[in-house]
């Protein structure tokens, strides 16, 4: 019992064509925004860093200043 008009080689390849184009746009945005997620996520690790060499520092009773001095003297020698 036939169900329809069978597609042409041509219609099917161009329904092919549509698949893949939609696929690779829904891939694209999904990209996109692991993308930006990832941004995010750097950003949060950097900050939780530098609340360790603030925390560090207080501990020590440093400054920045003291820091960067001792950085920059480090790396004379």
């Amino acid at each position: 019992m036939p169900r329809g008009v069978r597609k042409s080689p041509l219609e099917k390849l161009e329904e092919e064509l549509r698949q893949v184009q939609d696929s690779i746009r829904e891939n694209k945005e999904s990209l996109t925004s692991l993308e930006e997620k990832e941004k995010t996520i750097v950003d949060k690790i950097k900050m939780e860093q530098f609340k360790e060499v603030s925390t560090i520092l207080d501990e020590h009773e440093m400054s920045i200043m003291d820091l960067k001095d001792l950085l920059i003297s480090s790396t004379e020698n």
